[in-house]
């Protein structure tokens, strides 16, 4: 079984200050600790110098164990609640997974 990362930008809207969002990646942070399945969590600010980051500013990843556990995760009422709570807040999302 191949392990899972699971890739989400962001551009949040221009409202958004930079407090709500650092609380909104430590709400992500405490429910990738409840969620089973989910290996490793890191999340953070654009800062690639390239110029190709279409507008996003912040990113996150996930691995998952494999990917039944990101199906699983999906519908997980946390992740639903976490998304209750960003989907307010960002003006658009992209979502990326790959097998590792």
């Amino acid at each position: 079984m191949s392990k899972l990362n699971h890739i989400v930008l962001f551009k949040f809207k221009p409202e958004v200050t930079s407090e709500e969002i650092h609380g909104l990646f430590s709400e992500v942070l405490e429910m990738t600790e409840s969620v089973p399945g989910i290996e490793n969590y890191s999340a953070g600010p654009n800062n690639s110098p390239e110029g190709l980051s279409q507008g996003f500013t912040h990113g996150l990843l996930m691995t998952f164990t494999d990917a039944a556990a990101r199906d699983a995760y999906l519908p997980h009422p946390e992740h639903e609640r976490i998304r209750q709570l960003l989907l307010p807040k960002v003006e658009t999302a992209a979502v990326f997974d790959y097998e590792v």
